[in-house]
């Protein structure tokens, strides 16, 4: 059950999230989200690398990868 409230959180936001111009990097593009999950989720996504996040700010960053995983569980959970 732990493994798919991972999944479903990783889903939701990434369906939740917009892209916008990097601040650190001018001209890259990141793809954010609000971070209203819960801790363990959220720690959970970002050690396997899925997310990054941020002490002082109410957002995270979805990676590469975590944008691969979940375009994975959207098919797999809303097709």
């Amino acid at each position: 059950m732990e493994e798919k409230l991972k999944e479903l959180n990783l889903l939701l936001l990434y369906l939740t999230g917009w892209e916008e111009d990097s601040r650190k990097n001018p001209g890259e593009k990141v793809f954010c989200t609000w971070n209203g999950y819960s801790f363990k989720s959220l720690s959970q996504l970002a050690d396997d690398k899925l997310i990054v996040q941020f002490k002082d700010k109410k957002l995270v960053i979805v990676t590469e990868s975590g944008k691969q995983t979940a375009e994975k569980l959207k098919a797999k959970y809303l097709n």
